[in-house]
């Protein structure tokens, strides 16, 4: 069985000195993926001792950033999405890990928030439009793969708790959403904008293992009483082949106990496989 989470820590520094190694040590994971790490190599190295770490930070100090780390050393990594219009730094690494004769590939992925009517969107789309062309090369490149992180869109009402609200919002756009209609769908699918295209086959493990029900949830605003009512967002996902997630065991999102004990916005994200 292999264990491995994914979350957004808000800044690894800050996580740290609010309580996230207690969670890091304690969980039994074999393999780790951050997002919106924020820091240098010299800042993480320190704070994960007996961990293997590959790390990707942003081209600018203070900003994204992702990581892997694990128990056992990877094989190999990239961070190339192939885009080449703008800086993708810190936001895409991909490692291959042997699990007895089995290559398995792990992505940590941080896929832009994204502001309605600004380049900050356009580029949200850019990102999108390349992992559309790179997962049909990761299912060429290994059976057993896992896309996991911060990707930063609800895919339908039942993974935001106020959508009604938030439809015209960055991260429940229509043209957001039919992304993902693509890459969780098999044959031609028409997105929730109307686009058709041809479906990817990827497994949401989330929703797969809670069909149908709102959440769980894995981020909530700082603003007012958001985490208190669990009026949250899902927008952090282990999108897994399909013949990874057949072998997908448990599902879980570490919630907080209470708003006081959280240190990130977000929650961990973590499923067994048994590999």
């Amino acid at each position: 069985m292999v264990r491995i989470a994914s979350v957004n820590v808000n800044g690894v520094r800050a996580a740290f000195r609010k309580g996230m190694g207690e969670w890091l040590e304690s969980g039994g994971f074999d393999i780790v993926a951050l997002q919106e790490v924020r820091a240098q190599d010299e800042d993480l190295l320190p704070l994960v001792p007996g961990w293997h770490m590959l790390h990707d930070p942003a081209t600018a100090k203070g900003r994204a950033g992702v990581a892997v780390l694990s128990r056992e050393p990877s094989i190999a990594h990239r961070t190339d999405i192939g885009l080449k219009t703008f800086d993708t730094k810190g936001r895409w690494l991909e490692a291959d890990f042997l699990i007895g004769e089995t290559l398995l590939t792990v992505v940590s992925a941080y896929v832009h928030s994204g502001a309605v009517g600004t380049p900050k969107q356009d580029d949200k789309y850019r990102f999108l439009d390349s992992m559309a062309k790179r997962l049909p090369q990761l299912r060429a490149h290994s059976e057993h793969v896992v896309v996991m992180g911060d990707l930063n869109v609800g895919h339908t009402p039942l993974d935001i708790k106020n959508w009604r609200g938030n439809q015209k919002s960055a991260g429940f756009l229509p043209q957001e959403r039919s992304y993902f209609d693509r890459f969780f769908g098999t044959g031609m699918v028409t997105g929730v904008d109307g686009v058709r295209g041809r479906g990817h086959g990827w497994v949401d493990v989330g929703r797969a293992a809670h069909p149908e029900v709102d959440g769980p949830y894995t981020w909530w605003s700082q603003r007012g009483k958001a985490f208190d009512t669990d009026t949250g967002w899902r927008i952090d996902y282990q999108m897994a082949s399909p013949a990874l997630a057949a072998v997908a065991s448990e599902y879980r999102v570490d919630r907080y106990p209470s708003y006081d004990t959280r240190w990130s916005d977000h929650a961990p994200v973590v499923v067994d496989y048994n590999l």
